[in-house]
């Protein structure tokens, strides 16, 4: 966190690196970033709520994650998230309840032309 706390603008990059380090971004760590980084909280709430790649929550023992992008769509994303929340019984931006799978959607994973394409634990 050191080295992103030095960066230019590094609000985002500290927010990963707590991330990175912990799983999640625990909202009791708001009021300490703004304080360490003299901005407010609400900026800093603001930033970890906006990128849907920090979240506010542990995730679960795996994290998978839908392309939901255009490309993916056309075929057959859409009915792939359907049979993912059916079967985990949770819906998008979710975890089981005895916390072994978060199911996260994307917005293009960069695989078009195999889609529709699932990311597991960052692969």
């Amino acid at each position: 966190m050191d080295a992103a706390r030095r960066q230019a603008g590094p609000l985002l990059p500290v927010l990963r690196a707590l991330q990175e380090a912990f799983g999640y971004v625990d909202p009791r760590a708001v009021p300490l970033v703004a304080e360490a980084l003299n901005v407010s909280r609400a900026e800093v709430h603001g930033v970890l709520t906006f990128y849907a790649d920090l979240r506010t929550e542990p995730p679960g023992a795996s994290v998978v994650r839908v392309c939901r992008a255009e490309a993916c769509q056309a075929v057959g994303a859409e009915g792939l998230v359907a049979h993912a929340c059916e079967r985990l019984g949770i819906g998008l931006g979710a975890t089981t309840s005895d916390g072994a799978v978060t199911l996260e959607q994307a917005f293009c994973l960069g695989n078009c032309a195999l889609g529709p394409s699932v990311m597991l634990d960052g692969r």
